[in-house]
């Protein structure tokens, strides 16, 4: 059965990876919106419409260390050029499963949020839920693949009291249907990586992910 970018995720955020041998597998796009690519441990996945061949041709084009050709920066400018998309950055691509009961602090669900993080939200993921806190804002929506996928913005005056922790965890308390959720921090932004491992997401890979224009 012909692998899906879907099954991937699934199988990752339940431990189980791509063989660590170096190779890359090319699946189709799971939506026209979302193309790219993400890097597991000595495996990569690049999900495009694009030709499979044109793919592998260019990756062995390229005199760099195979286990990092698909996050070469020349490797990722070749494929912005050739499907005319846009990315913001690379990110760290963290998991979580589910937790029961209650989240750790008091939410209001808004039902029409006016916030910047939630208007970027809408233009990347479906079904977009939002809760505010004091001081802070957590949504979940599903982006690629379908997956689960939760964001959180903390005011800058109100930082290190452990509220990105708290918001982080409510996620695993939202999400829907008991199933795992998923989360990008920019690998520079140490405070939303500290927070999100802290609120037990674990690292399985880097994303770099192209968006149409």
């Amino acid at each position: 059965m012909r692998q899906t970018l879907a099954s991937i995720l699934n199988a990752a955020a339940h431990g189980h990876f791509p063989p660590p041998d170096g190779g890359t597998t090319v699946v189709p796009q799971p939506s026209y919106r979302d193309a790219g690519v993400i890097s597991f441990t000595a495996h990569s996945v690049v999900f495009t419409d694009e030709d499979p061949q044109w793919v592998r041709a260019t990756l062995a084009s390229l005199d760099c260390d195979e286990l990092a050709a698909t996050m070469n920066p020349r490797f990722l400018a070749a494929f912005l050029t050739r499907t005319g998309r846009s990315t913001d950055t690379i990110d760290l691509l963290t998991v979580a499963s589910a937790l029961p009961g209650d989240p750790p602090l008091e939410l209001r669900e808004l039902a029409d949020p006016d916030h910047p993080r939630v208007s970027r939200a809408r233009k990347r993921r479906d079904d977009v839920q939002v809760w505010a806190a004091d001081g802070g804002v957590l949504i979940l929506g599903r982006g690629v693949a379908g997956r689960w996928e939760t964001a959180i913005e903390v005011d800058e005056d109100v930082r290190h009291r452990g509220l990105g922790r708290a918001l982080a965890t409510a996620a695993r308390h939202l999400v829907p249907d008991g199933g795992p959720v998923w989360s990008q921090q920019a690998a520079g932004n140490a405070r939303s990586v500290r927070a999100f491992q802290a609120a037990g997401f674990r690292p399985v890979g880097a994303e770099a992910l192209f968006t149409a224009a």
